[in-house]
């Protein structure tokens, strides 16, 4: 569920606007002529996911006809978060919605259009009772606020192709640097036209791709250290260049293809793939020769061999939540948290969201609790991603962040992999046009 580029043009927000004026959810008198409290509930476009609220939101029903939850999928044209920026403008905003992820929720937090999900009563309870406390912690923003009620946690780990290992000897799946590029060297021995990794991604400087390919491998090099924080950049200095001298490693050894190329994982062309769990239902129906434990496997990312031993290694997190808006009542929060309620103290309906969308429920216990022991006995490449889900932490909280990782992309990460900068030169003149946009 990668996030598109976020693009907001006062044209696009402004016709959104007008639209979401003239279908919007209702005033607040409409909302209680019933005398019901009315919770309106914006679902990801996604239909998984809105068929999946939309049934919670039936269930409830059931049990408190005092509360009408209206679920509707929130329209993604020009994107779903300039959809959300208008809906603010033009007051249309609903009581609550998903799909909001960790950077996003900054820049409605720096607004004031959000709230704090730790001042609402009942929220704390709801995370204890989903065993969530620890995935939590994770989202706190630098003013020590929570903002996002996490629903799902997909941890980027690497795909390998098991049984191209296989045939260049190699029985263990490489953890470290230098396993990669010792695996690497086998490969060009065998078949000079294949590569590690490949995607057209690696040498494009938008924004958003870096939370795929960047922070991946930094998260795991230095061991979740924060990137920003407080409006100030904090990154680890050895393990960025760290991170960008294996990259170039890789470029110099020609195992990188940043070209346009179709399914280069899925054909064997590469054999390591950063990868979300959202690929699996696209491998069973276009690649069915592709079987987990057979022909692939799942890993954490590679990381600094000084770091060969580490048993929990940390990732990006595409996790998404959901937010409290400020436009809404008092009374509409206190429903929509009896609606949160009702849907997280089940675990079986968490099991019932893993199920119909393959996203991983943003809890601790997923793996150890026996609501969903029969989903990860047939789902065994998923129950990876599962085990990771505490140690991958979610985009960065800063309302910035499309500029600081443009400035990833177009100071360092690209140059390098595209040969032209080395990595020591290619961090610092990340951090200086970093400091630039975090002193404005």
């Amino acid at each position: 569920m990668k996030l598109k580029k976020v693009v907001f043009s006062v044209l696009s927000v402004a016709l959104v606007g007008s639209l979401l004026a003239g279908c919007g959810s209702g005033s607040k008198d409409d909302a209680s002529a019933d005398g019901k409290t009315k919770v309106t509930f914006w679902a990801a476009p996604n239909p998984t996911q809105v068929k999946f609220w939309s049934a919670m939101a039936k269930d409830f029903e059931k049990e408190n006809p005092d509360i009408k939850v209206e679920v509707s999928q929130m329209k993604e044209s020009p994107s779903s978060e300039a959809t959300v920026q208008a809906a603010i403008a033009s007051k249309t905003a609903p009581t609550i919605s998903e799909n909001i992820n960790r950077s996003f929720a900054a820049q409605l937090a720096d607004s004031k259009a959000i709230v704090p999900i730790n001042d609402i009563d009942g929220i704390k309870e709801i995370a204890e009772k989903r065993k969530m406390v620890d995935s939590l912690d994770a989202w706190k923003f630098s003013d020590g606020n929570q903002y996002v009620f996490p629903v799902y946690s997909n941890p980027i780990l690497f795909a390998w192709r098991s049984d191209i290992l296989k045939e260049l000897g190699v029985t263990e799946t490489p953890k470290t640097y230098s396993d990669v590029l010792a695996v690497g060297k086998k490969l060009k021995a065998k078949y000079p036209d294949k590569v590690m990794w490949a995607k057209a991604d690696l040498a494009d400087p938008t924004a958003w791709m870096r939370w795929f390919d960047f922070f991946p491998l930094y998260n795991a090099a230095s061991k979740g250290n924060a990137f920003v924080k407080d409006g100030k950049l904090v990154a680890d200095d050895k393990a960025g260049e760290q991170v960008l001298t294996f990259m170039s490693q890789l470029q110099k050894n020609d195992l990188l293809l940043a070209g346009q190329a179709t399914d280069p994982f899925e054909t064997g062309t590469s054999i390591m793939a950063d990868n979300g769990p959202w690929s699996f239902p696209n491998w069973a129906e276009k690649f069915p020769e592709l079987k987990y434990g057979e022909t692939f496997t799942i890993s954490t990312p590679p990381v600094p061999d000084a770091l060969k031993d580490e048993a929990n290694v940390n990732t990006y997190s595409d996790a998404k939540g959901i937010v409290f808006y400020a436009q809404a009542t008092d009374a509409e929060k206190k429903a929509a948290v009896k609606f949160l309620d009702f849907v997280y103290s089940n675990d079986k309906n968490d099991l019932k969201f893993l199920e119909l969308t393959n996203l991983i429920p943003a809890r601790d216990d997923a793996t150890k609790n026996a609501t969903f022991t029969d989903f990860f006995t047939k789902n065994p490449a998923l129950k990876i991603y599962a085990e990771n889900v505490p140690y991958a932490i979610p985009a960065m909280d800063n309302a910035d962040y499309n500029d600081i990782q443009q400035i990833i992309g177009e100071q360092a990460w690209n140059p390098v992999v595209r040969g032209e900068k080395k990595p020591t030169k290619a961090w610092n003149d990340m951090k200086k046009a970093e400091d630039g946009v975090l002193q404005k």
